[in-house]
């Protein structure tokens, strides 16, 4: 990759919020956490730049498959996490894709190896 190029990678808020049964999503995802501060540290002098975003739930296809629950339990769990944003919804996926394009983007020329959480206030709150 040539000066002047962004690398952003996809963690999650799962990172963060201790949940039952996510702890090796939340490792996964605390792993590419690092891995965005530590390649930023690495290739700041090369003119890389390096960030993540941590989205939370966002209204996706694999969303229905929530924590393994059957099909007829699905609906409530939407429910359940629309009332625990604050923003009271899901995201969307554009959301989550322009704060990529944002880090992406020239406008982000001064920011390296920071993450941005796309997820309604929910682990701000």
């Amino acid at each position: 990759m040539a000066a002047g190029g962004a690398i952003v990678l996809n963690s999650s808020i799962g990172r963060s919020k201790g949940l039952p049964g996510n702890s090796v999503y939340a490792a996964r995802k605390a792993g590419l956490r690092a891995l965005a501060r530590n390649l930023g540290a690495e290739l700041v002098g090369c003119g890389i730049r390096v960030n993540s975003i941590s989205p939370g739930p966002i209204e996706t296809p694999i969303i229905n498959r929530t924590q393994g629950l059957a099909a007829e339990d699905v609906p409530a769990a939407l429910e359940m996490m629309r009332e625990h944003v604050p923003m009271k919804r899901l995201g969307t996926p554009d959301e989550a894709a322009r704060a990529v394009l944002f880090l992406a983007s020239d406008g982000a020329s001064f920011i390296t190896g920071i993450d941005i959480f796309v997820d309604g206030g929910l682990a701000s709150f």
